[in-house]
């Protein structure tokens, strides 16, 4: 199946109506129907300002940013990115072509998502 790989890089700490903003985008990504969402954290790294960010046991929490992807179908990509515009949520992100599917699926998952070979 062709799609959509949606990377969204937030603040650990940024919150939005009340949860943290990775929080937020993976539960209204679950009410949109997207098959699933995953939140990582940064290690280390560095934005537009091009601070360096690092994870240590001394630093204050909410200084490193924490990833945010999907794997959807173009139409889950139109309708998460609107939300987010609409919800005015500024926030850097990637929009990647992607191929995926599932090697053995089993009967529970859309026929569509069967792998190629």
């Amino acid at each position: 199946m062709n799609g959509a790989y949606l990377r969204f890089y937030v603040h650990e700490s940024h919150r939005h109506h009340g949860l943290l903003l990775w929080e937020w985008l993976l539960k209204k990504a679950s009410t949109l129907d997207i098959r699933g969402g995953s939140a990582f954290r940064a290690v280390a790294g560095f934005g537009r300002h091009h601070v360096l960010h690092e994870q240590t046991f001394f630093e204050l929490a909410g200084s490193v940013a924490v990833e945010v992807e999907f794997i959807v179908t173009d139409q889950e990509a139109r309708e998460l990115l609107k939300l987010i515009r609409e919800e005015k949520i500024r926030l850097f992100y990637a929009h990647i072509p992607a191929h995926f599917g599932v090697i053995n699926p089993d009967d529970e998952d859309p026929p569509a998502l069967g792998s190629i070979a």
